[in-house]
This record gives C-alpha cells, sequence and structure tokens, in this order.
C-alpha cells in the first residue's frame, strides 16, 4: 500500500508553497490569489527512506462568491478519506478564522492521524502568537514556514512514524506518461473522471477550470500508465493573467515530459487554429499523438459523418496523414476505452525497435525500386542503415554524399518505413550521414 499524506486548510495559508517543498519541485502553482488550486495534485516524496505520495488540495471555503466552492470541498473530503496522515495548515498572521474551525471540525471527525501545522512561523514572537491554535484542539501544532523549510523536519518526523516502508515501483517502472491536451473546455477532465471511474477533476462549463497539470495512475483493463490532464492552451494574445500563463507553461512542459499526447477538439467547432498550434508543438516535441474528436453526441450525423470530419482533420494536419482519429463523448461514454486503446498503439510504436538486419534488408529493397536522384551528375549511393538510440524513432542512412539527398527522396523513405513498420501516431526522424 502507498503511504499518502494530504495538505488542507483555508484557502491561502501556503499548502502549494509546502505541497512544493515536500515534493522538491514546483509543480503546483503559487500565486498571492486565493483559490488558486482546485483539483488535488498528486506529488512524491521520501523522509528517512520512506517514500510517500503528497496530496496538495484546494482551500476549504464556504458562503463565497466562488463558483468552484462545492467542487473544491467535495474534492478536500476526498483527499482526507484518500490519506494516511493529513496536515491541517493554518496561517499564524492571521490567526483562527471561522474557517479553519469549520475544518478543525471535519478532521477532529475523522479517524486519521491529523497533525495541526502553524505556517509562516518565522520569528520569536510568531512563535507566541501560535499558541492561539490549541483552541483547535487537535493537539500541540507544529510551527513552520513552508517558504524557508523551517520546522518541516520535525513535521515530517512526526508524519512518517504512521508510514510503513515499502518498495515504490511507479518511478522505476517505465509507465507511460499520457497526457491529454487542447483548448479550454473541450472536455479534457470530463474524459479523465470517465476513465477513472471518479470524481478525479473538477468539471464546470467555464473555460479554464483546470490549472495544474493534474496526474492520475490507470490501472485497469490490462492497461497501466500515469494519464496527465492538463490546462487549456490558448492563443498568447488572450492569456491575460499571470495564473493563466503559469498553467500555460505547466502544460506545454507535460507535453515535453509524457509519451503519448491525446488532442482533444470540440466536435461542435471543427479543427480550428490553436488545435493546429498544439498538434504542431507535439510533432515538434516528437510525441506520439492520437486526436479524440470530443463531444461527438452533439454532432447531426450520417453514415458518412466520421469520414467526412476525418478527411478535413487530415487535410488541415498534412502533411502527417496516419495520425489515429477517435470520435468520442465524456458524457455518454462512447468509445472512451477505443482512445485508451489508440494511445497504447501509439505508444508502442513510438518505442519499437527495428533490428538492423531488417532495416537494411528494407533500404535495399526501396533503394533499389526507386535510387536517390542523381544531383550535378553525382551519383547517391546508400550503403546502410540504422535506427538510432533515442526516444522517439530516428534512423540514420549512410551514403556518399549527404549533402545532395533532396527533400522528397526523405519523404519517400519516410513513406515506405511508414508502410512497412507501423508508426501510426508517431514523428519519425530521418538523417543522411556520411558513410
Amino acid at each position: 500500500m502507498a503511504n499518502i499524506l494530504a495538505i488542507v486548510g483555508r484557502p491561502n495559508v501556503g499548502k502549494s508553497t509546502l505541497f512544493n517543498r515536500l515534493v522538491g519541485q514546483r509543480k503546483a502553482i503559487v500565486d498571492e490569489t486565493s483559490g488558486v488550486t482546485r483539483d488535488r495534485i498528486y506529488g512524491k516524496s521520501d523522509w528517512n527512506g520512506i517514500d510517500f505520495s503528497v496530496i496538495d488540495t484546494g482551500g476549504w471555503i464556504t458562503n463565497s462568491d466562488d463558483v468552484f466552492e462545492e467542487e473544491i470541498r467535495k474534492q478536500v473530503k476526498l483527499a482526507i478519506d484518500e490519506a494516511d496522515v493529513i496536515l491541517f495548515l493554518v496561517d499564524v498572521a492571521t490567526g483562527i478564522t471561522d474557517m479553519d474551525t469549520e475544518v478543525a471540525n471535519l478532521l477532529r471527525r475523522t479517524k486519521k492521524k491529523v497533525l495541526l501545522v502553524v505556517n509562516k512561523v518565522d520569528n520569536h514572537i510568531r512563535q507566541f502568537d501560535s499558541y492561539e491554535f490549541y483552541n483547535l484542539g487537535l493537539g500541540e501544532p507544529f510551527n513552520i514556514s513552508s517558504i524557508n523549510g523551517s520546522g518541516t523536519g520535525d513535521l515530517l518526523d512526526e508524519a512518517v512514524k504512521s508510514f510503513s516502508k515499502v518498495e515504490e515501483d511507479e518511478n522505476k517502472l517505465e509507465i507511460p506518461r499520457i497526457s491529454i491536451v487542447g483548448r479550454p473546455n473541450v472536455g479534457k477532465s470530463s474524459i479523465i473522471n470517465a476513465l477513472v471511474g471518479e470524481e478525479r477533476n473538477i468539471v464546470t462549463p467555464i473555460a479554464g477550470t483546470t490549472r495544474d497539470s493534474v496526474h492520475s495512475r490507470y490501472n485497469k483493463y490490462g492497461h497501466d500508465f500515469i494519464m496527465i490532464d492538463t490546462a487549456g492552451l490558448r492563443k498568447k494574445g488572450k492569456v491575460s493573467e499571470d495564473l493563466e500563463f503559469y498553467s500555460v507553461m505547466r502544460s506545454i512542459r507535460t507535453i515535453e515530459n509524457s509519451d503519448v499526447c491525446i488532442l482533444m477538439i470540440d466536435a461542435t467547432q471543427g479543427i480550428e487554429a490553436q488545435d493546429l498550434n498544439i498538434f504542431n508543438l507535439i510533432i515538434r516535441n516528437r510525441k506520439g499523438v492520437v486526436i479524440v474528436v470530443n463531444k461527438w453526441d452533439l454532432v447531426e450525423k450520417d453514415h458518412k459523418s466520421t469520414t467526412e470530419y476525418s478527411k478535413a482533420i487530415k487535410e488541415r494536419i498534412a502533411p502527417f496523414q496516419d495520425i489515429p482519429i477517435v470520435f468520442t463523448s465524456a458524457l455518454t461514454k462512447q468509445r472512451i476505452l477505443k482512445v485508451l486503446e489508440e494511445a497504447m498503439m501509439v505508444y508502442h510504436n513510438r518505442t519499437q525497435r527495428i533490428p538492423t538486419s531488417t532495416l537494411n534488408e528494407f533500404t535495399q529493397e526501396v533503394v533499389d525500386a526507386y535510387p536517390p536522384p542523381a544531383w550535378k551528375g553525382k551519383y547517391i549511393k546508400i550503403k546502410y542503415a540504422t535506427q538510432l538510440p533515442t526516444h522517439a524513432p530516428s534512423f540514420a542512412f549512410f551514403c556518399n554524399l549527404p549533402q545532395y539527398v533532396r527533400e522528397p527522396y526523405k519523404r519517400y523513405i519516410e513513406n515506405k518505413l511508414r508502410e512497412r513498420y507501423n508508426f501510426a501516431g508517431v514523428p519519425i526522424q530521418i538523417f543522411f550521414r556520411k558513410k
């Protein structure tokens, strides 16, 4: 069983700052605006040789104008249910508030181990102020400053006493990382919730609900991978606030760290310029890609609809033609398992290795069928080929005059490679080098 530590509290007490310190990276967005974190965000940490997961939650809030209030409270309760140890974070600078009292009442009813953590205690005066928090009835408070790390050692010593030493395999195993990307409000979080079978991510009709990149481990139906929900990517000109800028940066970094990207588009709007920008970003990073047309239940259809829609998409993404396209509805769960099957197929295509002997037989065959055109009276002879040891499929063809091999011939070799070996959904690179 994994050891799980959850951080809960009202907004703006420093939960995401503490989360980032515990996981050792700036994984959760930190901003002076209250209510930045909405979904549960997971990270990995270890202390004294004991590995554990850390959950950051949205700030517990009541009687506010925030439309996400109820959803955030639901996510906090789910995190409390999941956790083995709960860190209840409060702010020494503001003292006990009504919302702190509400959270304390909720936590006193749980049978889990709860540690009261007073944040922002960075001088002697604040040390004395922290005694007020005994009134919450949750035992002795741990005084820390999450921004500079003081006091976190003693806190973790106490927290890990409840954890068992387990062999952690998720980071050691080569688990595929599949991210779901797209414009805001195309249904990225909805499809993850449908696949996982729980309200893992907050879903509302408001664009930009998801801010951080949210990871979920998926282990069902013979599949095992990390699934990542991302913030919607809008045009640069429309990214007005700092928060959204950080969300977009997280999404771009998620694409860079993924094996396969599921690009979701809205069936009611068709493929737009921003969808193409995201597609090109995926291709530039040499990641596998599956295009998922969501909200297919809202489109009026006939027997030609999928064929015509696929053709329109392929025209826009040319010259890439062998990209899997799945028509789905996260609401009705129509063909959502097909999305996973295609994503895993693309992952296997991207990681396949072609033996050098097989590749050279293939090279001989395609070069004999159509030799490279002569250039300035010089004849090009391709002698040997090998697959390079890179993450994305790359091939080196060794010849006498690599500088004279033109782009159309490279395209010919790539097309023949795709015909012979299944590289659907995967960008491949071809290099011609001096023998």
